[in-house]
């Protein structure tokens, strides 16, 4: 029977640890350790790194871990090209649980950018009241942007002082429903809002909600990461896995 490694922190991997654990099959799920209260899980959880790829491909080797799967957030990079050279060294088998890109639809005012810099760089100009759809890792970068009025939602309150001279905190936990997030971009008079593509549909209720307002979106695209076997559900994991049941759950 394998011995599955899941590198977690969203949804998709919740999920799998959730269908895994229903069929007795031998998992731990791994954090990062920036939610500070991480939901309950089913099954064995670890928090906190490796030490970079020698030290996950030493944990892989020492615990027994035959599959690993890589069901980070899509903007994790380090954390994904780690896990693609460890499973590597360490000879075990690797794949990706992982969310379709968002594309844009009719009506939606995107305007594509490389990374964070460029996101930052594109919001030179006049005064805006902007939402920063970012979490807490890259907020402030945008302090390079003081001039803008910024809404920030954060699954936990920040441990320090958020870097931005005029800005408003939301805590909440998603997934968010279009009506919610209607709502906030209403409430906070937002006429921009930044965001990475992480894709999905827990996320997908602002992008909604900026078409629904004919705001514009600066959206910045995925980071390049290794060719590696990518799936999009958890059935694809048990196929790749042998066990290609009815989920029943």
């Amino acid at each position: 029977m394998p011995s599955i490694l899941i590198l977690g922190g969203t949804t998709e991997a919740s999920a799998l640890a959730a269908v895994l654990a229903d069929r007795g099959m031998p998992v731990v799920l791994s954090y990062a350790g920036r939610v500070a209260h991480p939901k309950p899980q089913p099954v064995p959880v670890r928090i906190g790194g490796f030490g970079g790829v020698d030290g996950l491909a030493t944990y892989l080797r020492e615990t027994g871990i035959t599959h690993l799967v890589d069901s980070t957030h899509p903007f994790a990079a380090q954390m994904s090209r780690h896990a693609f050279s460890a499973a590597a060294l360490a000879g075990v088998l690797h794949i990706a649980l992982t969310r379709p890109a968002w594309t844009p639809e009719n009506g939606d005012d995107w305007h594509r950018v490389g990374d964070i810099d460029a996101a930052v760089a594109a919001l030179a100009g006049p005064s805006r009241r902007v939402m920063l759809a970012l979490g807490r890792l890259h907020v402030e970068a945008f302090a390079a942007q003081p001039q803008h009025r910024y809404l920030l939602r954060f699954v936990d309150r920040a441990d320090s002082a958020i870097g931005l001279p005029d800005h408003h905190l939301v805590i909440d936990r998603g997934p968010f429903t279009v009506e919610r997030d209607l709502t906030l971009l209403r409430e906070h008079a937002i006429d921009l809002v930044v965001c990475k593509n992480a894709g999905g549909s827990g996320a997908m209720a602002k992008l909604v909600a900026a078409r629904t307002l004919e705001l514009p979106v600066i959206m910045i695209d995925r980071p390049i990461l290794p060719a590696r076997k990518e799936v999009y559900d958890v059935a694809g994991v048990l196929r790749w896995l042998g066990h290609d049941a009815d989920l029943g759950v």
